[in-house]
């Protein structure tokens, strides 16, 4: 199955009612787990002790208030109506809004960036776009970005802040949701039973919880729209009966009086307790970060009409209760349980469960994807990653990530044993999500949109210091419990940075110390040398786009030999969510035709599925032999190119998985080994007998069929993989820090890390390192 092709970028642009309506049910188990189980912990971590619960009720009333504007203005106005607008080609999130931005301005972290990849269909900028008009909104703003260095580092640096608080919430939204569902056992048994049953039974869900990932989230999905579904009917049905039971008159909490009321109360105690009421909009940025996996009409219609009622209906019946009962037995008593009907206590107990485990499996996916879109850019250590589903490509699983995420959700849980201080982390690591993001569209309206810089200045300001508010009283319990997620992402953060530093420091050293094309001419002219051609492909893995790299002359100088077919590969990462199959392969000759020299570089988008090893081993052949059969026109240019200035022409070529009017490849094991093909499949001597098929209309001259029998004899022969085991070392003389991250941090990461996405598991007795020692 070609899952390319099975990916979200190649919805139908014009969907059905039906098709939009189904996929508003899906997204309610994907996108809205977290954010529809926030009134378990709410009102309990307002009230947890800043504030106190009086006759009066304008606490009560006030931050009802505060939770409906919240919800209003945060998740609806911001979200829903501004921020779902600014997609990556259908994709959304932190990184989606720093491609765009690096796309529309040459601010790209990525340093192999090249003029082709501006070609791409899903490269495409605003209509009407003109990047050198002076005259153009966004264009000083675009000339100071690219100017300084410093501006574009501090702006990746806060895309990776942005993207460290997501993973710090993935540790501490499973472990807020699933506290919080099971403390509905407290109204079952006395507070010294409760103690000592509660953390052994969250720590267990918890355990399955990251114990279950490795089989996907698509073996379970189809519960998950109906257990949210069916949790914010509960709720819902739950407030409403609250409201008319209790307090039919609690409406009137909703006008704003009662925030001033309620903020001339309490004073500094209400705003230290904006912390709590913060929660109630978590997994809001989920709504944009999971917007690859569903339409930006069909996450609207869910939350506008499902999810914002029910939470709203849900925290005014809450408060309805509270206000006719102002004694309670014990202030742990304030929470969401309390307010529910004795008779279904139990029942909804249970759902709330489920529903916490949903809420929390959205979150870890969503680290788990975006940890692949950070090793795609060049900002996280390479990682496993493995695809649990064949029809959507989103569903991954990164087991070093899992195991992590699970200590470190087991560390918090045990560690603060109440949902007070769990409360306080995980509302500072949404707050700085949000602000990352409110910053980053500022950018997006001016130099995506071409829009005045008034209205990015009026949308920062407006949501920047509703959300700088929040921040501030979530940073103010930096010792109850919000050191946590900046902990937590300090340590991500310079993991990253230091990753991304090494990475481009050594892709510096190997674009200084490339060899020419022309070094490489004179060793094929010089007989003296004893340079011997063997048969087979040699491939020799390289992050250049251009010339010969250096692990090449460092083969060939200790060991004269090499293929008599050689291929230059790079695996490199466009700052586009997806790359189509049928512009897949950049193909170009290096040197003359004689010689056999190509290149060929494979271009994936951050959010991509790479293919494995065999399909991609028949993908770069047959682009290859494309190459060579449609290459005839250029032939005369390429070799005067090639003798006198030696530039390189490459030419697109599509994978053949998608260009079914191409060159195929079809591959049969010869003789006995047929035989026994499923035992000895791995084994990298296995003799193969190979044919390319034309197309019908083709027409080749005598030349091209002497290359592509040449081909077909050396792919027989079997391919050699030439990975670089580079060794890093600051150069003397250099700064204590830089020697730091060099020597030891990045040292350190390289040494633990995968190695290059292709290559995986190819044979061993087919794959040769050349070590280097790199001195940046």
């Amino acid at each position: 199955m070609d899952l390319e092709r099975l990916s979200s970028r190649n919805q139908v642009k014009k969907e059905s009612w039906w098709t939009v309506l189904t996929l508003a049910y899906q997204s309610l188990g994907v996108v809205y787990g977290d954010l529809a189980t926030s009134p378990l912990y709410v009102y309990k971590s307002t009230f947890a002790e800043d504030i106190q619960h009086s006759e009066t009720n304008e606490e009560i009333f006030g931050v009802l208030s505060l939770i409906f504007w919240t919800l209003t203005l945060i998740p609806l106005v911001k979200y829903v109506f501004i921020v779902l607008r600014a997609d990556d080609n259908g994709e959304g999130g932190t990184f989606a809004l720093y491609s765009l931005l690096c796309r529309h301005a040459r601010i790209s972290s990525l340093p192999n960036f090249q003029l082709a990849d501006e070609d791409l269909s899903e490269y495409k900028k605003t209509s009407g776009d003109n990047p050198r008009n002076l005259k153009d909104k966004g264009w000083s703003l675009k000339n100071t970005l690219e100017k300084h260095k410093f501006l574009q580092n501090m702006l990746l640096v806060l895309a990776l802040i942005g993207t460290c608080m997501v993973i710090g919430d993935g540790v501490l939204t499973p472990a807020i949701s699933v506290f919080s569902a099971v403390s509905g056992l407290e109204l079952s048994m006395s507070k010294e039973q409760h103690q000592y049953v509660e953390v052994p039974v969250v720590c267990a869900i918890l355990i399955l919880l990251f114990s279950l990932q490795h089989y996907g989230t698509h073996r379970l999905g189809f519960l998950f729209a109906p257990i949210v579904l069916a949790w914010l009917l509960c709720i819902s049905t739950i407030g409403v009966y609250n409201i008319f039971h209790w307090n039919p008159h609690v409406y009137k909490a909703l006008s704003p009086y009662y925030i001033y009321k309620f903020l001339k109360k309490t004073g500094k105690r209400g705003w230290m307790s904006l912390g709590g009421i913060l929660l109630c909009i978590t997994g809001s940025e989920a709504m944009f970060a999971d917007l690859g996996h569903f339409t930006q009409l069909s996450i609207q219609i869910a939350f506008t009409f499902a999810v914002y009622p029910s939470l709203i209906l849900a925290y005014m019946g809450q408060a309805a209760y509270l206000s006719k009962h102002h004694v309670l037995e014990s202030d742990y008593r304030i929470g969401f349980y309390v307010s529910v009907p004795e008779r279904i206590r139990w029942p909804v107990l249970a759902i709330a469960i489920l529903a916490a485990v949903v809420g929390s499996q959205a979150i870890i996916t969503g680290t788990f994807s975006i940890i692949k879109q950070c090793t795609s850019l060049g900002c996280f250590p390479k990682v496993k990653i493995v695809h649990t589903s064949s029809k959507m490509h989103g569903q991954i699983y990164i087991p070093e990530i899992n195991w992590t995420l699970m200590l470190l959700c087991l560390a918090v849980t045990v560690g603060f044993r109440d949902t007070k201080h769990i409360s306080n982390a995980s509302g500072l690591a949404v707050i700085t999500v949000m602000l990352v993001t409110t910053c980053l569209m500022s950018l997006v309206i001016v130099l995506c949109w071409r829009k005045s810089s008034l209205y990015a200045l009026a949308f920062i300001f407006f949501f920047g210091t509703i959300e700088s508010l929040y921040f501030s009283a979530s940073l103010i319990k930096f010792l109850e419990g919000a050191w946590v997620p900046l902990a937590l992402s300090f340590i991500f953060l310079l993991i990253m940075y230091v990753w991304h530093y090494g990475t481009v420091m050594r892709y510096e050293f190997d674009v200084q110390n490339k060899v020419s094309i022309n070094w490489l001419l004179t060793l094929f002219g010089s007989s003296n040398l004893g340079i011997v051609r063997v048969r087979g492909i040699g491939v020799i893995n390289t992050e250049l786009v251009s010339g010969i790299p250096a692990i090449f002359s460092h083969f060939i100088t200790n060991l004269p030999a090499f293929h008599q077919v050689v291929v230059f590969l790079c695996v490199k990462s466009v700052p586009v969510p997806h790359v189509k199959p049928e512009e897949r392969f950049l193909v170009g000759r290096v040197g003359p035709k004689e010689y056999r020299l190509y290149r060929c570089i494979a271009r994936y988008g951050y959010r991509d599925v790479h293919k494995d090893d065999v399909e991609f081993e028949q993908d770069l052949i047959c682009s290859i032999a494309e190459f060579i059969r449609s290459d005839k026109a250029f032939d005369e240019l390429l070799d005067q190119e090639n003798e006198t200035g030696t530039a390189e022409r490459l030419t697109v070529v599509a994978a053949s998985s998608s260009n079914l009017e191409g060159v195929q490849i079809f591959e049969d094991d010869d003789g006995e080994q047929s035989e026994v093909s499923d035992v000895v499949e791995a084994e990298p001597r296995v003799k193969k007998r190979v044919r390319f098929v034309l197309p019908e209309s083709a027409r080749i001259d005598r030349s091209a069929e002497e290359e592509l029998t040449e081909l077909t004899e050396a792919r027989e022969a079997g391919m050699a993989f030439i990975m670089g085991h580079s060794y890093v070392r600051a150069k003397s003389g250099s700064s204590v820090m830089k020697k730091m991250a060099i020597n030891f941090g990045y040292d350190f990461l390289r040494r633990n890390s995968r190695g290059p996405c292709y290559g995986l598991s190819t044979p061993h007795a087919s794959t040769l390192e050349v070590g280097m020692v790199y001195i940046v």
